[in-house]
């Protein structure tokens, strides 16, 4: 073969496998793996005021007992949780709440419309008033008779909210104190620096009951409220968990026992 006639055909065998090459496909990066699904809650931190009796409080060998401490154990449990009790600053529970140091608040908690636009509330598990407390022998006998008194409530409380929204009481008080727990409020009331207290139903009636010779309850109070389970607005795999439990107890009779055995009578919702 001439040698230019071999020089070509080896200039076309070049040419004709450069077109014949395909280019490796692009590498593409491996999927990212998905997020990891949140981890399930296995304990369930419940912030509550250790000072709220008989919701929930310290008995004599400083064990958080109450209503609300043997519910929530008892829907922990059927609800497949362990359930850890943390006493909170009261005024500050929401902060607690969104800040995830504590899970849910559930400690005599007045489902209000202010509050549940931060807050998820459970079903309503029963009724509370806000009752006015006096000294036994007191010359007040109705809310027109705050007039130019000194009063007190717990701060941060529904209490507050309640007084409030009777502006034209609220307006005619000499003074309105307010007070870290109730305890202080009434221990005020009975020394003399306050001429009454504004106090959840449940727990002035309970020191009422133990110093009836102290203490007397004005037939006229600051309305009716219902207490609920406070969570995350987010947790709402939780919320159903603990509204189902609870549902589950006052179906089957556990939670009008637990009632029962802390108030004398039935007053589940």
């Amino acid at each position: 073969m001439p040698k230019r006639t071999l020089l070509a055909s080896v200039a076309l065998a070049a040419l004709l496998a450069a077109c014949g090459k395909t280019e490796p496909a692009a590498s593409t990066a491996p999927a990212a793996a998905p997020a990891p699904a949140p981890a399930a809650v296995v304990k369930l931190v419940v912030g509550l005021d250790d000072n709220f009796p008989p919701m929930g409080f310290r008995d004599e060998k400083n064990e958080l007992v109450g209503f609300d401490i043997d519910m929530a154990r008892e829907a922990a449990k059927r609800a497949g949780l362990e359930v850890e009790f943390k006493p909170i600053d009261w005024s500050a529970k929401e902060a607690e709440l969104s800040g995830k140091r504590v899970d849910a608040l559930w400690n005599g908690l007045t489902i209000t419309e202010e509050r549940k636009q931060n807050i998820a509330f459970t079903a309503p598990y029963m009724e509370n008033h806000q009752i006015i407390v006096v000294p036994a022998n007191s010359e007040i006998k109705t809310k027109a008779d705050l007039a130019g008194k000194v009063v007190g409530a717990q701060e941060g409380s529904s209490a507050v909210d309640a007084i409030k929204k009777e502006e034209a009481v609220f307006n005619s008080f000499k003074e309105r104190k307010t007070f870290g727990d109730n305890v202080a409020a009434l221990m005020d009331l009975t020394t003399g620096r306050l001429e009454a207290v504004v106090v959840d139903e449940v727990v002035g009636r309970y020191y009422v009951a133990k110093k009836p010779e102290l203490y007397a309850v004005l037939d006229e109070n600051f309305g009716t409220e219902e207490y609920g389970v406070g969570l995350r607005k987010e947790d709402t795999e939780l919320l159903a968990k603990i509204d189902g439990a609870m549902n589950a107890m006052k179906q089957d009779g556990t939670a009008a026992k637990i009632a029962q055995q802390w108030f004398g009578k039935d007053i589940i919702k």
